[in-house]
């Protein structure tokens, strides 16, 4: 099938700045935490990042201008579009016929029995005719009573009128209603982050659970196109998900500080019966980056910093885990990866990052799109895998995976 022109538009901006900086598939992959198949198949054409956040930050290893990174934006913006048009969408799953009930044997009509006549009312007696009443005449008040009482209502009126009016005294001047202050506007964060919670173990290995049978899901995605696929079977994490937070400042010269990354389950239930599908087997890579490992099975989970490796050259070497805290700027972004884990457990959690810059601090809350991030077990559920030559989807005993 022939490449959209602008999913090839976009590869070829991104194979130029992959040219100018001279490193390597390897090393720029580790830099941005991808592997460096993923970061080919970008040079190539073959697959679109799901967020521009990756591709920003490629472009600031690079040494891209501003130009160029909006110009690397519009692309990529492009290129998206032609890749969401291109997802096929997921099989609907097969009607199950119901069997109609019986219909009911026709009885006999019962008779229509006349319905009792009321009895007829008795005419009413006609009322007798009576002469109409005479206005009466209200008694007349002797002449001192009326004087006596318009005196007393005169008198009232005035009462009324003196009470009334407020008092002025030199002591006591006229005060100018006064309006309330309006309340200061917020302030907006001094950093922008963005999240990707669709990531795969290397690139291709991860399980999802779906509650609809083999022949009712599409074949497995490529990882860019993982939140389509996902969103149109309604699937969950199985056993693991992974969560990639950039985190950006806003000002060149002003850092902000993040000290510290807290994890909050905010619901645990038993996992769902539904079937476990594996993206992929036995694809891992050569590169595991630092990252936070998440215990969701815990009471009240950590995020604790785990060391990355790194295989890929001669000799293998050790990626140190971040530590908190640690600065971040307009040009010197940084990437948190946490990895959440559960065996027993229908999981739904956020995150929240603690962070300060100059007087100001705070915490953000780190959601999935506005949703708590969710993480089931897959523990005794059916597993199937794909097979490519046959084109459907298999057990894992006939695939020959076990676990």
């Amino acid at each position: 099938m022939p490449k959209d022109a602008a999913v090839e538009e976009f590869a070829r901006l991104v194979r130029e700045l992959k040219a100018r900086d001279g490193r390597s598939y390897e090393a720029l992959g580790r830099r941005l935490s991808v592997s460096a198949s993923t970061l080919h198949r970008y040079c190539s054409g073959a697959t679109v990042p799901e967020e521009f956040a990756v591709v920003d930050r490629l472009a600031l290893l690079c040494g891209a201008d501003e130009e160029e990174r909006r110009a690397l934006e519009t692309a990529w913006t492009e290129a998206d579009r032609a890749r969401r048009r291109a997802v096929p969408p997921a099989p609907s799953p097969a009607p199950v016929p119901v069997p109609s009930a019986p219909e009911p044997e026709p009885g006999p009509e019962p008779g229509l029995e006349p319905e009792p006549s009321a009895p007829e009312p008795s005419p009413e007696p006609e009322p007798t005719p009576t002469a109409p009443e005479a206005p009466r005449r209200l008694p007349s008040l002797p002449a001192p009573l009326l004087v006596t009482a318009a005196v007393v209502l005169v008198v009232l009126a005035l009462a009324a009128a003196l009470l009334g009016r407020p008092s002025r005294t030199p002591s006591a001047p006229t005060t100018a209603p006064t309006s309330s202050p309006s309340p200061e506007k917020e302030q907006p964060l001094p950093f922008t982050w963005t999240i990707g919670s669709q990531l795969w173990q290397g690139d291709c290995g991860h399980t999802y659970l779906v509650d609809r049978a083999p022949r009712a899901v599409a074949p497995p995605p490529v990882t860019a196109d993982a939140r389509a696929w996902a969103g149109a079977h309604g699937a969950v994490h199985g056993g693991e998900t992974l969560v990639r937070v950039t985190v950006q400042g806003r000002s060149p010269s002003t850092a902000v500080v993040l000290h510290a990354l807290h994890v909050r389950v905010v619901g645990r239930a038993a996992p769902p019966p539904w079937d476990a599908y594996r993206m992929g087997e036995g694809c891992g890579g050569a590169v595991t980056p630092r990252h936070f490992a998440v215990d969701l099975d815990r009471p009240r989970p950590l995020a604790r910093p785990v060391d990355g490796h790194d295989a890929s050259g001669a000799e293998s070497r050790t990626i140190p885990a971040v530590s908190f805290p640690y600065k971040v700027t307009a040009s010197d972004p940084e990437e948190l990866l946490v990895s959440a884990r559960t065996a027993g457990c229908d999981c739904r959690w956020y995150l929240e990052l603690e962070w300060s810059s100059g007087d100001r601090s705070g915490t953000v809350r780190i959601t999935d799109g506005g949703k708590p991030f969710r993480t089931s077990g897959i523990a005794g559920r059916p597993a199937y895998a794909y097979d490519t030559v046959e084109g459907r989807w298999i057990t894992a005993a006939e695939s020959g995976q076990s676990g």
